[in-house]
């Protein structure tokens, strides 16, 4: 299984390398554009950061389970720069 420090640096290598910063990876992945990113939504980032398909809804769980700090089951911008910070 991927370790946690891996799979954090590949959404970082994502996030930086494919956008010209963390509010347009955000927009981008926002797809129906509610200014939260649903497990779905998460999924589809995990996706493109080649996390294997069997981690991704895991992992899409456990970033939500710890940044949704509003309880919305959702990351909302504000909760994504956290966890963007800890990256």
């Amino acid at each position: 299984m991927a370790s946690k420090k891996k799979i954090l640096k590949k959404i970082k290598i994502v996030l930086t390398g494919n956008f010209d910063n963390h509010q347009d990876a955000f927009n981008f992945f926002d797809k129906n554009s509610d200014g939260a990113l649903s497990k779905k939504e998460i999924v589809a980032l995990l996706k493109e950061a080649e996390i294997s398909g069997f981690l991704r809804g895991i992992v899409a769980s456990a970033l939500i389970n710890g940044y949704d700090f509003n309880d919305n089951n959702k990351v909302d911008w504000k909760e994504f720069k956290k966890a963007i910070s800890e990256m």
